[in-house]
C-alpha cells in the first residue's frame, strides 16, 4: 500500500510540533512542488485546512505538509481525481483513527489483565501461606 512507510514514520515519529503552523504557503509550494493557487484549491475543497495567523495569513503545518505530498502522490503517480482524492483522505485517517482508538483500549485491556494477574497471585499466596 503507498502509505504504509509514510503512516508508520508519521506515527513513531509524530509530535506536538507535526501540527504546529510553521509554514507560508509560497514555503509549502516549493517544499512540495505544488502552485500556490493549487494549495489554496485544495483548501477550498476540504482536502487541507491550514490555521490562519492573526493577519489572516495561511500556515501550514508539517502534517499539512505531508497531506499535500500525498495529494500530489495519489493525483500524479496513481492517477486519482480530487474526489477520489477526497475519499482516499477520510477513509485513511478514519482507519488512523480506529487504530488509535483501538490501541488505547487493548492497553487498557492489558492493564485490567495485568491487574487481575496480580490480585489472583496475591490471592494464591494469602491461601497457601
Amino acid at each position: 500500500m503507498v502509505f504504509d512507510d509514510e503512516n508508520q514514520r508519521s506515527r513513531s515519529t509524530s509530535s506536538v510540533d507535526d501540527d504546529r503552523p510553521m509554514f507560508y504557503i509560497g514555503v509549502v509550494a516549493q517544499i512540495t512542488g505544488t502552485h500556490p493557487q493549487t494549495l489554496r484549491n485544495y483548501e477550498r475543497i476540504g482536502l487541507v485546512r491550514p490555521e490562519r495567523s492573526q493577519g489572516a495569513v495561511r500556515m501550514y503545518s508539517n502534517r499539512d505538509v505531508d497531506r499535500v505530498q500525498r495529494i500530489r502522490r495519489l493525483t500524479q503517480q496513481l492517477g486519482a481525481n480530487l474526489a477520489g482524492v477526497e475519499m482516499i483522505l477520510n477513509l485513511t485517517d478514519r482507519i488512523e483513527r480506529m487504530q488509535h482508538d483501538h490501541e488505547i483500549e487493548f492497553r487498557a485491556m492489558q492493564q485490567r489483565h495485568a491487574d487481575e494477574i496480580r490480585r489472583l497471585k496475591e490471592m494464591l499466596a494469602r491461601i497457601t501461606s
